[in-house]
């Protein structure tokens, strides 16, 4: 204990400061670093969550005890990278997150029989509209959804019926294509009875109109025609693109595709008439008979009612009448064939089809890229491909042009490329290079620390030190004269070899133990470092000196005023 008094009481306060200063500096950075170091790699649990969702996934995971940051306003919650399955299954059994809406699970802890009916029929169109809202959710670039939904009463003693209707606004990642569009609207459609899809209005987050809820057919059938000739168009292209890129290769071939599309709705109704055909359609046969005898003596007459006529006088004039007749009708029908064609629209009625294909690339003997026109019979064969792929037919106009042009982009060529980079190899993701980028800045501040830092100051503390006790040893064997060890060792240092401080040969000299050779050869570089020294100090103030010569003056002349006796 006396000999580290003694030591802190030779260096002093203020270096006893600076030492304690540097140590706790260095023990500060340190345990920050093995902190930062030891810190878990956070991975993302959830993304783009409401404020309401947010609040709730934050209690529950402070509930669960797990370390969890929040980031971009609360919008993002971050969780240790191995904990991310296990938390959002457990999240998942309680609902969580509810995506900023209710659904089905509003009726869980309702107590329905001190509700109303009004309140009930809120909460079924709450419900509804959230669980129609998480089903869009669902679909791709369908980043969040907002349905609203009017379901009409019907008044009473009315026979008119008010149609529901629907309005949806969406966030999406990018666009949506007008067959998605068309998906969402049927799809909330058939989910709440009576909507027909014309009464469902969509607009996104800037205020577009996606789609018009007015209920106008016409419309309807305006848009649908636009996307229908789009449709015709791109499945075109992308047939002739695709066989076209099996043989010049992907990328190196732009084909446009108009199409030119009748969409008139036709419908033909003909009757064919053939006489020569004719098929019995009725028969009717009537027949008629009568029977009938005609005499004088039952006719009554005035002379046959006299007394004694002769009752028997037109016995022998009796007639007899008998008559048939047969009546038949057939009825004819002729051959008729009746045909109904009903022509849809959207019938193509020219097509026309620009294909532009690179030429050939080749590298020569000094590796020079030199580029080739294609040769006639391979464009001549291309063009056969794509007529045959969009059904090309001459008598209705349709052309194809096929032209070869250099590109202003030259591909890469085999062996151009070289081996794919380490990060490629092994699958390093963001999160990884992020990491390791962080790991790689604190190890180069440490060494920067270690260097110009630490180092200069334990050099400046403990060097002069280490001089003082490497010189007093010297200073006890040399006793009050000057040719000891040290004057030899000087001496030796400036004389090479010859003689030591005693005058006497070096033969002369006793063999010294290896412990004490050691020590003379330490105290010899000691001298010599503190020569080194003091010459340098003297060279500095010279020149100091010969720079500032009146400061000069007026300082000895100072101490040469402080010297005098009083």
């Amino acid at each position: 204990m006396n000999g580290i008094l003694d030591f802190l009481k030779n260096l002093g306060a203020a270096r006893v400061g600076a030492m304690g200063a540097v140590a706790l500096g260095l023990m500060g950075f340190f345990v920050y670093v093995i902190l930062r170091m030891s810190q878990p790699n956070m991975s993302l649990l959830f993304s783009d969550l409401t404020l309401e969702d947010s609040a709730q996934v934050v209690k529950e995971l402070e509930r669960r005890q797990v370390k969890f940051q929040l980031r971009n306003d609360g919008g993002q919650i971050y969780v240790p990278q191995e904990q991310v399955a296990r938390v959002r299954m457990q999240l998942a059994e309680g609902g969580l997150p509810r995506g900023g809406g209710v659904g089905y699970e509003l009726f869980d802890k309702g107590d329905a029989l001190s509700s109303t009916s009004f309140v009930q029929n809120i909460n079924q169109l709450r419900a509804l509209e959230g669980e129609l809202s998480r089903t869009i959710r669902g679909i791709e670039r369908v980043q969040s959804a907002r349905v609203h939904l009017v379901m009409p009463e019907r008044p009473l003693f009315s026979r008119e019926r008010v149609e529901p209707s629907a309005s949806i606004v969406l966030r999406m990642r990018g666009g949506l294509e007008p067959p998605q569009i068309r998906a969402i609207r049927h799809l909330v459609a058939s989910a709440v009875r009576g909507l027909s899809p014309q009464r469902v209005s969509i607009v996104d987050e800037g205020g577009r109109l996606l789609a018009d809820g007015a209920g106008d057919a016409a419309g309807m059938a305006g848009s649908s025609i636009d996307e229908r000739r789009i449709s015709q168009e791109k499945r075109l292209r992308e047939q002739v693109e695709s066989i076209i890129a099996s043989v010049v290769g992907p990328g190196r071939a732009r084909v446009q595709v108009t199409a030119d599309m009748d969409f008139n709705r036709i419908t033909q109704t003909s009757d064919d008439f053939d006489p020569e055909r004719r098929v019995v359609r009725s028969t009717q046969t009537r027949e008629e008979q009568s029977n009938s005898a005609e005499g004088r003596e039952n006719q009554v007459t005035v002379g046959n009612e006299l007394p004694g006529a002769n009752n028997t006088a037109g016995q022998g004039n009796n007639t007899r009448e008998a008559s048939k007749k047969t009546e038949e009708t057939v009825n004819y029908e002729i051959a008729r064939t009746q045909r109904t064609e009903v022509i849809e629209g959207g019938r193509v009625k020219r097509v026309s089809v620009a294909v532009l294909v690179d030429g050939l690339y080749a590298r020569d003997a000094q590796g020079n890229v030199n580029y080739q026109p294609r040769p006639a019979e391979e464009l001549e064969r291309i063009g056969a491909l794509v007529r045959s792929s969009i059904g090309f037919d001459q008598r209705r106009g349709d052309q194809v042009e096929i032209v070869n042009l250099r590109f202003a982009e030259a591909p890469q060529l085999a062996g151009a490329e070289g081996p794919k980079p380490w990060w490629m190899v092994y699958e390093i993701t963001k999160e990884d290079i992020r990491y390791a980028i962080e790991l790689g800045v604190l190890l180069i501040v440490s060494i920067l620390v270690l260097l110009f830092v630490v180092r200069p100051l334990l050099r400046r503390i403990v060097a002069p030190e280490e001089v003082r006790q490497a010189a007093l040893p010297a200073g006890g064997h040399s006793g009050s004269g000057h040719s000891g060890a040290a004057g030899a060792g000087a001496g030796g240092g400036h004389e090479g070899g010859e003689a030591g401080g005693s005058g006497l040969p070096s033969a002369a000299a006793p063999p010294l133990a290896p412990g004490m050779e050691n020590a003379t050869m330490k105290m010899i570089e000691m001298a010599q470092l503190k020569g080194e020294l003091h010459s340098a100090s003297l060279a500095k103030v010279g020149e100091l000196v010969e720079k500032n010569p009146h400061e000069t003056v007026a300082i000895i002349r100072q101490w040469l005023h402080d010297a005098e006796p009083k």
